[in-house]
């Protein structure tokens, strides 16, 4: 269990002391002092004042470790992205960091793919990617590079490069919008999709050509 860590690591991400807190959620500071320390154990109303009071899930206080989060999926939490909430677990995306401590956009080439279909969640493999930024895209939000192979997009040709943003959830899809997509049996592939996950359970991809 997370929760002495993640409402220590909120706190002070969101730049609040002890005594704010305490306060806020009408305790003691000693007491809250015990919770992020494990000397002491909330019972289910305290974890209901610590959900709300930072907007999010008791399953994610409890379950989720926010300090091996990427600033990326940190930033889905807090723009209201709940994984527990919306009923699907979080899906963990290994990332890499420049010397500021910001996301790279890691270059995922052609000969690099078969690679990536069992490296995708391994540091070691991230990390020897080529990676690149592009200062107009938002610090909140991952990307990531891949190089096409094929002509089913055209006028897209074979060979271009195109950069996605990470969707964590996928009912958020649009419907006859192009994305990037890491499937099982065809690997990555870059199609128009046609979400029907609410109905049917099932997404249909399409291409152009």
């Amino acid at each position: 269990m997370y929760f002495t860590s993640n409402i220590k690591f909120l706190r002070k991400r969101r730049g609040r002391t002890q005594d704010d807190v305490a306060v806020a959620l009408n305790l003691k500071r000693s007491t809250l002092s015990g919770y992020e320390n494990g000397v002491a154990q909330p019972g289910i109303d305290i974890l209901v004042s610590f959900s709300g009071y930072f907007n999010m899930s008791i399953d994610t206080l409890l379950k989720i470790d926010m300090t091996k989060l990427s600033e990326s999926q940190l930033g889905e939490l807090e723009r209201g992205y709940d994984a527990y909430i919306k009923g699907s677990n979080l899906r963990v995306l290994t990332t890499t960091v420049n010397s500021e401590d910001r996301e790279n956009i890691e270059l995922v080439a052609e000969k690099a793919k078969a690679g990536y279909t069992t490296g995708y969640a391994d540091p070691e493999y991230i990390g020897e990617l080529p990676v690149f930024r592009l200062p107009f895209l938002s610090d909140k939000r991952k990307y990531r590079t891949f190089q096409l192979k094929g002509d089913s997009m055209l006028p897209i040709p074979d060979g271009s490069w195109v950069t996605g943003e990470f969707l964590q959830d996928w009912m958020n899809i649009v419907t006859g919008k192009a994305y990037i997509v890491f499937t099982l049996n065809d690997g990555i592939v870059f199609k128009i999709l046609e979400n029907n996950i609410s109905s049917d359970g099932k997404l249909v991809l399409f291409s152009l050509n």
